[in-house]
């Protein structure tokens, strides 16, 4: 019986929020005329909805852990789902989301996608890549809003910890500013290519901010540890600590 409810839940999630979202992306692409302010608070609305589907028909409740930054800082956090990627719209004061640039041919979300301000990334590697990169985030400092960047450059499963990408370092390096690690233990209850979502609850645990000026094996580390202490204290992802979540405001 459990396994027909996560189905049927899974189901209507998908045919509800895929079907919602066409209209709310068509009306973020539509607002771009007017400034990234509106494409922002377009895509805040679409956020929020996304969040109402999931908490109502999946059945996933987040809980944030500490709060999360404001103005210019770099805010690295784990990436396990789909969920966080779309959270942060809404749980992050106008956040600059460091993505694949292939993701910008989306016919429509594209388009709004690049007028909210994203940082990309093309697959390539190498300096010229960076140097985009680079340039991208400094507009975003400049305009004094926090740049969130996956550090592991994918989504994960539960319990694996791969080695950051270079970009992370880039970034540190060069804009000089403190780095907020988030844990995220999302892939329990979303498994990645896996049509079945489980309910549950999501924690987002916000560490202690990392100061700017450390060398980059140092740095590495620390964001390393810091982004994956939900799956060090627990195998599945989950937390042992015996603490109490703090809900976030939803």
């Amino acid at each position: 019986m459990t396994q027909i409810v996560t189905f049927l839940r899974s189901l209507l999630f998908n045919i509800i929020f895929y079907i919602g979202s066409v209209p709310l992306v068509i009306g973020a692409a539509l607002s771009v005329p007017f400034g990234q302010s509106a494409v922002i608070a377009s895509s805040r609305v679409w956020a929020q909805f996304h969040h109402l589907c999931v908490r109502w028909l999946l059945g996933i409740r987040t809980v944030v852990e500490g709060e999360f930054p404001t103005g210019a800082v770099i805010i690295a956090m784990k990436h396990e789902a789909m969920l966080e990627t779309i959270e942060v719209l809404r749980l992050i004061e106008r956040p600059a989301v460091v993505f694949k640039a292939e993701l910008l041919n989306i016919p429509v979300w594209g388009r709004a996608a690049l007028s909210h301000g994203v940082i990309p990334v093309a697959r390539e590697t190498g300096s010229a890549a960076l140097r985009r990169m680079l340039k991208a985030a400094r507009e975003a400092v400049t305009l004094d809003r926090p740049i969130l960047i996956f550090p592991e450059g994918t989504r994960v499963a539960p319990g694996e910890q791969p080695p950051l990408r270079a970009g992370i370092a880039g970034l540190y390096k060069t804009l000089g500013l403190p780095v907020v690690p988030v844990a995220v233990n999302s892939g329990r209850l979303w498994p990645r290519r896996k049509f079945l979502k489980h309910s549950g609850i999501v924690t987002m645990r916000i560490g202690e901010p990392i100061p700017p000026g450390l060398g980059r094996e140092e740095i590495e580390t620390r964001i390393h540890t810091a982004i994956n202490v939900l799956n060090r204290h627990s195998g599945e992802g989950g937390d042992s600590s015996g603490r109490e979540p703090i809900p976030s405001n939803t």
